[in-house]
C-alpha cells in the first residue's frame, strides 16, 4: 500500500476518476528540457487552456519564442500554458539539449515550459503530435505551428507557423477560450 501511495503521490498515475476526466491528448509523461524530470501533462496541466508549439532554434519563426513568452505571461493567471516541444525534423534544432534550453532562456526568457525534444510529423510522430493531428487533419508542415486546446481538451485548433502570437485574429482566439 505505501507503494501505490508514494506512485500516486509522485504523480506517475492519475487516479482512476482524474484518468476518465482527463482529455486523450494530455495522456503522456514528458521529460522537461534539459533535465531528468519529467511530468504528468494531465495532473500538470488538466483543465488548463492549452498551446501545444513545436520549436526550433535555428529558424526563421525563432523570433516567436518571443510573442509565445508574452502570451504565456500575460495569460498564465487565467489558466493558459504553452507547452514548447523542439524538433529537429526540418533540421533546425541542436542536437545538445542545453543549448536549445540556453537559447530559450537566456535570448528570448522563454519561462513557459519546454519539453523533451521530439518528432512532430511523419510515422517517427510522437503519439502526442499523431493525436493532434487526427483531430485537426493538419501535422506541422514547418517549425513553430501550433495547436490551442480549449480546457476539455475537446476542440482542437491548429495554427500554420505564418501565424503570428501577436496576431490579432490568434490572440482573440485565445481569449475567447479564456472567456468560456
Amino acid at each position: 500500500m505505501k507503494i501505490v501511495t508514494a506512485v500516486l503521490a509522485l504523480g506517475i498515475f492519475s487516479t482512476p476518476s482524474f484518468a476518465n476526466e482527463c482529455p486523450s491528448v494530455l495522456k503522456f509523461m514528458k521529460r522537461k528540457l534539459n533535465s531528468q524530470e519529467t511530468v504528468n501533462l494531465c495532473n500538470e496541466y488538466g483543465g488548463k487552456t492549452l498551446l501545444v508549439v513545436n520549436t526550433a532554434s535555428y529558424c526563421g519563426y525563432t523570433p516567436q519564442f518571443e510573442g509565445l513568452e508574452a502570451l504565456y505571461s500575460d495569460y498564465k493567471d487565467r489558466d493558459f500554458v504553452v507547452l514548447g516541444f523542439p524538433s529537429h525534423d526540418f533540421n533546425q534544432e541542436d542536437d545538445d539539449e542545453g543549448k536549445t534550453a540556453e537559447l530559450c532562456e537566456l535570448t528570448y526568457g522563454v519561462k513557459f515550459p519546454m519539453f523533451e525534444p521530439i518528432s512532430v510529423k511523419g510515422e517517427d510522430a510522437d503519439p502526442m503530435y499523431r493525436m493532434l493531428k487526427t483531430a485537426t487533419g493538419k501535422a506541422p508542415s514547418w517549425n513553430f505551428n501550433k495547436y490551442l486546446i480549449d480546457a476539455s481538451g475537446e476542440k482542437i485548433t491548429h495554427y500554420p507557423s505564418s501565424v503570428k502570437p501577436t496576431d490579432a485574429s490568434f490572440v482573440s482566439d485565445i481569449e475567447a477560450l479564456l472567456n468560456k
